[in-house]
């Protein structure tokens, strides 16, 4: 991928921590689009979501807006990973993803972690996408 350009985007809306740790929410280099970790924290620091189901649509929801301000789709999705703080829920988690890959079909990799940065946020997602010739 030598001399492949390389575009960061902010988050639309960019995260709360983005700017204080650094780090962009969308990657994309080559024919490759990655979303970071995303969570349903809205701008003014609530929790969308109660449930790991209702959390993981709207983190899917945002995760495909931030593909497609890079030019890439749901079908282009080839992998995520979940991060989930209880995996005796995963059913939730993992219907949420089946609602909204129901073509494509992307890899899946769903993981209990022991906290996420909040412990409000019950799931964390992210995403690789590739869009083919950039």
């Amino acid at each position: 991928m030598a001399g492949a350009e390389v575009r960061r985007l902010a988050g639309d809306p960019p995260s709360l921590y983005e700017e204080r740790y650094g780090y962009s929410r969308v990657v994309a280099a080559g024919p490759f689009v990655m979303v970071g970790g995303t969570t349903s924290v809205a701008e003014s620091g609530a929790v969308i979501g109660a449930t790991p189901y209702e959390q993981a649509r709207e983190i899917l929801a945002r995760i495909l807006h931030e593909l497609s301000r890079a030019g890439a789709r749901v079908a282009d999705v080839i992998q995520c990973r979940a991060y989930v703080t209880d995996i005796s829920r995963s059913e939730e988690v993992a219907r949420a993803f089946g609602e909204v890959f129901t073509h494509g079909r992307p890899i899946f990799t769903m993981v209990e972690v022991s906290a996420l940065i909040d412990p409000r946020m019950l799931v964390e997602i992210e995403a690789v996408a590739y869009v083919g010739t950039p």
